[in-house]
């Protein structure tokens, strides 16, 4: 069973070499025939009309249109129908099957045509022509017409089922999606409650803490034993709320594994764009300005994720063939960011209240350090992200 789907999938996904193969066995089989018959321009049009097959699911238009050329020169110098004429119908199938709408309906109406065309040549070459032969020629004519009707609607049946094929893969992939979606929005919004549990949690052990210190300051003078009891109801307390908090911090880095080393920072910068680069972003990046002071960590963080999250929407929103530039420029007041690129523009990532999760997140992390954020398509085309975050922290 696996053997026989690997053959199928095979065939499936190998379309030009199945048919280049059929097309040299045709070949094989009819075109020697003439040769040894003495009937060589026989031969070269059986020939001409088999070779396109080769192509008649990579290129439908342009193998029907040589089958087509192929077929007139044939009436035009009156050469008797061949074996190679085989490849009219097959080619009529995949044309409908693999090709566009309107070369569909063209091979329809010239294979109709091209019966009646046929029938007409066979017999008009007849000095008396009959009752009987009309009924022939009209009887032929009948015949050829079905067999173009019928590898017709073969194709067109086999094109519906391909496009229902393609249909019901993308439901089921943008399902998967949409479910992935669900599991991550739900586990993101059981991390929130967790983080404002771990904020409640933290808020009343530093109250008990630092009631005690007062209580333990005052005391310690009177009487140092109440001073002695107080420090060690704050490092209890203080034990507690730090094992509280690892766990709590635990829960909100379960995604896969907690990671061990340190969060990113400015310094990380080269290894993000190196990253990017592999992918086969292309961009160019400088950064301009000397600092007055550190960023605090979590500042420097905020910029690490801005400059990651803006080349990552370039990747999945800008389009093929986008390029961006990005800047880093430190200024008196603090660090600016630039990120533009080329794209497709209004059709990157909404800003801020269109749906673009990714730029709210920015724009949250951003407003913790009292910073900005401007996104948006640009004037000049493309898709423009301009942030600052100051020294002062919030």
């Amino acid at each position: 069973m696996n053997r026989r789907h690997a053959i199928y999938n095979w065939l499936r996904s190998n379309p030009f070499k199945v048919d280049l193969a059929a097309m040299l066995l045709l070949l094989l089989l009819l075109g020697p025939t003439y040769l040894v018959a003495g009937r060589p321009e026989e031969f070269l049009v059986s020939c001409a009309l088999i070779l396109p097959l080769a192509w008649r699911r990579v290129r439908p238009v342009y193998a029907a249109a040589v089958v087509v050329l192929v077929c007139l020169i044939q009436w035009a110098l009156a050469i008797t129908p061949v074996a190679g004429q085989v490849a009219v119908p097959l080619v009529i199938y995949a044309t409908a099957a693999y090709g566009p709408t309107w070369a569909s309906r063209a091979v329809l109406g010239l294979g109709l045509a091209g019966s009646v065309m046929l029938t007409t040549r066979l017999y008009s070459n007849s000095p008396e022509i009959g009752i009987l032969d009309l009924t022939i020629g009209a009887l032929y004519t009948v015949l050829i017409s079905l067999l173009v009707l019928v590898s017709w609607t073969i194709g067109d049946l086999t094109r519906v089922r391909r496009l229902q094929l393609q249909a019901l893969e993308d439901r089921a992939r943008r399902l998967e999606i949409e479910h992935q979606q669900e599991r991550e929005l739900a586990a993101a919004d059981e991390r929130s409650h967790i983080a404002r549990e771990m904020h409640d949690i933290v808020a009343h052990s530093l109250s008990v803490i630092i009631t005690q210190a007062d209580g333990a300051r005052y005391a310690a003078a009177a009487n140092p034993a109440v001073a002695t009891d107080a420090l060690a109801t704050i490092a209890a307390t203080g034990r507690g709320s730090l094992g509280e908090m690892r766990r709590l911090l635990g829960v909100l880095r379960s995604d896969e594994a907690s990671p061990t080393r340190p969060q990113p920072g400015l310094g990380d910068l080269d290894e993000l764009l190196l990253g990017f680069r592999a992918a086969g972003l292309q961009f160019s990046f400088e950064q301009s300005g000397t600092p007055r002071r550190h960023l605090p960590p979590g500042a420097e963080l905020t910029a690490y994720r801005v400059v990651q999250e803006a080349l990552t929407n370039v990747i999945k929103h800008a389009g093929p063939r986008a390029c961006a530039t990005a800047s880093l420029e430190w200024q008196s007041r603090g660090l600016h960011i630039d990120v533009h690129d080329d794209g497709r523009g209004a059709a990157a990532e909404p800003p801020q209240g269109g749906g673009g999760k990714g730029l709210l997140g920015m724009a949250e992390r951003i407003s913790l350090y009292d910073g900005s954020l401007a996104a948006g398509p640009a004037t000049g085309g493309g898709f423009h992200l301009s942030a600052f975050i100051p020294y002062s922290e919030a």
